[in-house]
């Protein structure tokens, strides 16, 4: 009985840190680009990158970019989650039990 309590920790920082990947790189991303913006010769490739990524993120969300990084997000979360519970599965059935 004591698999069960591993798993579901397991399931849980997967989901966790799965969601938490993409809207920390295009958190990146997107504060990187402000941040070119700051230097001189440069304010225009910033300006057109954060754009970009804007307009990327509003095609997943409906034209809102918040709700796009959601969807990403939580579609990276259920993927993460997906490969844990396989990864589990093939671990216990190679094991023997």
């Amino acid at each position: 009985m004591s698999i069960l309590p591993n798993f579901f920790r397991s399931l849980l920082l997967t989901s966790i840190f799965s969601f938490a990947t993409p809207i920390l790189l295009v958190g990146g991303m997107l504060g990187g680009s402000f941040l070119v913006r700051y230097i001189p010769g440069l304010q225009i490739i910033g300006q057109s990158g954060a754009d970009c990524i804007w307009q990327f993120l509003a095609i997943f969300g409906s034209g809102s970019p918040s709700e796009g990084i959601l969807a990403i997000a939580f579609t990276f979360g259920l993927v993460g989650v997906l490969f844990d519970t396989y990864a589990f599965y093939r671990y216990q059935t190679l094991r023997g039990n």
